[in-house]
């Protein structure tokens, strides 16, 4: 399947559970690029590859579970996972797309024997106009977060890919946060994106950056963020959907720093739609135990509601 004309039809299969704002062009194709991605991976591995030679080029490069890839070295991954269980692709929690950049949030179900297991995605995506023969087309693709399955994915890298891996985390295990007040200049973002509301979109960034600082600070700073970050009545979802609530995420967090340091470094996006961020960000840990070192990264959706004191966070999930 292979069309900019079937967005209508598509998106009531693959439905957005909050939808955001699309704009006109770019934007527009790359949602349909998105949802024909999903209708065709559901057909099969045949019908996914063959849609990958309209999807990706030769260049194009997928991270998946923090592990890069080649486009031939994510289909021949795929090829062999698809050929052992069956992963379908469900409704999109999130789909937020500025630009050339998009992330989405989205529902799975993999197959185990006769049990359908449920579970959840986010990806970040950077697309490209290649013009009117090649048109839309994937440059770079995070599939999940780095996490239990990178090692069996690092498997299917070639030299250069291991090789650019190590180089990656080597820079963020030496990595020095810039010594600055200006929160912009000390969290920097990788890759720029394009805001509708521009002034919406800084009082948004205003409040993950100072969270970002306070954690960096100490858990106590950190907490009396979230006080005044988040509203009183906000959810926190964990990994795989888990709910928590304020109070409960407080304690985890109490919890996690008493047994990890962790340094939030710098930003890959920050996007920007409507009362939606998405965020793709790099930390480094170290377990207070063992001095064990690891470099990963962290993907999170943040839902904003306006509130008699400013912007609040309402709602929060993080994979």
């Amino acid at each position: 399947m292979n069309s900019y004309y079937n967005t209508e039809e598509l998106i009531k299969k693959f439905p957005v559970q909050n939808p955001t704002t699309v704009q006109k062009g770019l934007e527009e194709r790359i949602q349909n690029r998105l949802l024909t991605g999903f209708e065709n991976w559901n057909r099969g591995f045949k019908a996914w590859k063959k849609w990958g030679n309209i999807l990706y080029t030769q260049d194009s490069i997928y991270n998946v579970h923090g592990a890069r890839l080649s486009l031939s070295q994510y289909q021949k991954a795929m090829d062999i996972i698809l050929s052992q269980t069956t992963v379908l692709m469900g409704d999109f929690h999130n789909m937020l797309i500025c630009g050339e950049f998009t992330a989405i949030f989205y529902d799975m179900k993999t197959k185990v024997g006769d049990m359908l297991i449920p579970g959840t995605v986010m990806e970040f995506v950077k697309f490209k106009e290649y013009g009117t023969i090649l048109g839309t087309r994937v440059v770079e693709g995070w599939g999940s977060t780095k996490d239990v399955s990178y090692d069996s994915m690092a498997i299917y890298q070639g030299e250069n890919e291991k090789k650019e891996q190590e180089e990656q985390n080597k820079y963020n295990l030496n990595y020095q946060i810039p010594d600055q007040k200006d929160l912009k200049l000390k969290y920097p973002v990788k890759y720029s994106s394009e805001y509708i509301d521009t002034s919406i979109a800084n009082q948004y960034i205003d409040i993950i950056l100072k969270g970002f600082d306070e954690w960096n600070n100490g858990i106590n700073y950190y907490i009396e963020w979230i006080n005044e970050g988040y509203d009183n009545d906000a959810l926190n979802y964990g990994l795989n959907g888990e709910k928590r609530t304020m109070t409960e995420y407080k304690e985890a967090m109490q919890k996690l720093s008493e047994e990890t340091i962790i340094e939030k470094l710098y930003f890959d996006n920050i996007l920007i739609r409507d009362n939606w961020a998405a965020i793709h960000y790099r930390y480094r840990s170290e377990n207070k135990q063992t001095n064990e070192k690891y470099v990963g990264d962290r993907m999170q959706f943040l839902k904003f509601e306006l509130k008699e004191n400013g912007y609040k966070i309402v709602a929060s999930w993080i994979s």
